[in-house]
């Protein structure tokens, strides 16, 4: 087995015990990134020097620990999406207008996760201030989907999506505002999961006066997603949590009662997608859980569009005139929305979603209805509208546990007839992380999805 093959937690365990050194797995993935990045464009700064020297650290303090002791991911390397500032690194937003953007320093997310012992290798790219479903900034070549090059890897956490899924990383973290974390784990055969916005708390600060952007990882495993949220939330060493994710991904579960949904009011969907949905429901039954239809929420894009228009508009921006289109347009309206009117639309979206799934444990459901798009396939500069409307529907599942603040994870639901990867969501109410996680957990052992993997990459 190659070092890319074993899970981050199989990597932190290794280097514990001495079976290779954080420098020679920095090293290796180093390599890997030299030879597909060019194809893929998943980081859009690799920081190679810095790297090395973290891992080289790293080892020195390998070699001093005693058993759990020290930071969970000691000296397990990963990547920074580049919506998070990054001392000493390029933070571009995935904008012409951020080029020549050099932080001063980390943001928040970026110190949690190197006090968790990570080593990262460099920025992962994303679209334009996170705003789109798909990762095609004009300041870079777009990013690519390792199961297939001429489709997208989704977004806004496009890179790290495709990082992971070609094992140019064992995971990475991704920001999810309404389905970015999601959407790309689902394209590209991972594990992702958005947090309720109470467990790891308002990482965005001032801009994210809704609460709907969250910090979530993308990853092979669910066990790694737990680790990398319990690192996330400030806990990270094994012997800094009482209550962790990775505890709660071996409890054990009541029969629960779960909502099917297959339907959406934004578009329709991919059938060979709906039958992985009920391959999964038919699973679930057999764990002794009781799964029921329900219908969709009544609620449009054009009522979410808003809350959206006012999310994006937070960003700060060095020169509007040098935005994509499509973000210029979405701020130009979100910048004349007052909070109070924009909230209220929120609550009552919110509300809907909450009634919906009242008597209900947990919302099973496509994550994405569609198989990956081409790359370009939305594009329409002249008229951004359009372009907007075109990949929305992508976030049809995902939006709605953003607007109510609970969490959800995108599993992998196996593949098409032509190869393309399919997720299925397993939603909560807020603050039902642990039981997402211990669910996931079990249709994990049950549909063995870690035996699939993007054989393009080796």
């Amino acid at each position: 087995m190659q070092l890319h093959e074993l899970t981050a937690l199989e990597q932190a365990h290794a280097l514990r015990c001495g079976q290779f050194s954080s420098e020679e797995l920095v090293r290796h993935y180093l390599d890997r990134v030299a030879l597909y990045n060019p194809q893929l464009h998943a980081f859009s700064h690799v920081a190679q020097r810095s790297a090395l020297k973290q891992a080289r650290h790293a080892d020195q303090a390998l070699r001093k620990l005693k058993g759990d002791e020290g930071p969970l991911f000691l000296g397990v390397p990963t990547g920074i999406k580049d919506l998070v500032p990054t001392r000493g690194q390029p933070t571009r937003l995935g904008s012409r207008a951020y080029r020549y953007m050099i932080s001063p320093s980390d943001g928040a997310v970026a110190g949690y996760i190197y006090a968790g012992g990570f080593i990262s290798l460099g920025k992962l790219t994303t679209s334009e201030f996170g705003v789109l479903p798909t990762t095609e900034p004009e300041i870079h070549p777009p990013t690519r989907n390792p199961w297939d090059q001429a489709r997208t890897p989704g977004g806004s956490s496009g890179g790290s999506g495709a990082a992971v899924a070609a094992g140019l990383l064992p995971l990475a973290h991704g920001s999810d505002g309404g389905g970015s974390v999601r959407i790309p784990s689902a394209l590209c055969h991972l594990y992702g999961f958005k947090p309720s916005l109470s467990l790891l708390g308002n990482l965005h600060g001032k801009y994210n006066q809704l609460g709907l952007s969250v910090m979530g990882p993308l990853t092979r495993t669910v066990a790694d997603a737990a680790g990398m949220l319990d690192v996330m939330a400030r806990h990270p060493s094994k012997q800094s949590s009482t209550n962790s994710c990775l505890a709660a991904c071996e409890q054990a579960l009541s029969p629960l009662k779960i909502a099917l949904l297959t339907d959406s009011t934004v578009g329709d969907v991919d059938e060979e997608i709906l039958n992985a949905v009920h391959d999964v429901a038919h699973v679930l039954e057999g764990m002794g859980h009781t799964v029921e239809p329900i219908a969709p929420a009544d609620a449009s894009l054009e009522e979410f569009l808003p809350v959206w228009q006012f999310a994006v508009s937070g960003v700060p921006a060095l020169s509007e005139k040098l935005l994509m289109p499509v973000t210029r347009w979405l701020r130009e309206s979100g910048k004349k929305l007052p909070f109070e009117q924009v909230e209220r639309i929120r609550q009552s979206m919110a509300q809907k979603v909450h009634n919906q799934l009242a008597e209900f444990d947990i919302c099973l459901s496509p994550t994405v209805p569609i198989p990956a798009p081409l790359v370009g396939d939305y594009d329409d500069p002249s008229n951004p509208r359009h372009w907007f409307e075109q990949c929305a529907p992508l976030g049809a599942f995902t939006a709605p546990f953003n607007l109510t603040h609970g969490p959800a994870a995108s599993l992998p639901g196996g593949l098409t007839s032509s190869g393309l990867p399919i997720g299925v969501q397993l939603a909560g109410h807020p603050g039902a992380d642990h039981l997402v996680l211990a669910l996931s957990t079990k249709l994990e052992e049950a549909l063995g999805w870690r035996a699939t993997t993007c054989r393009l990459f080796g």
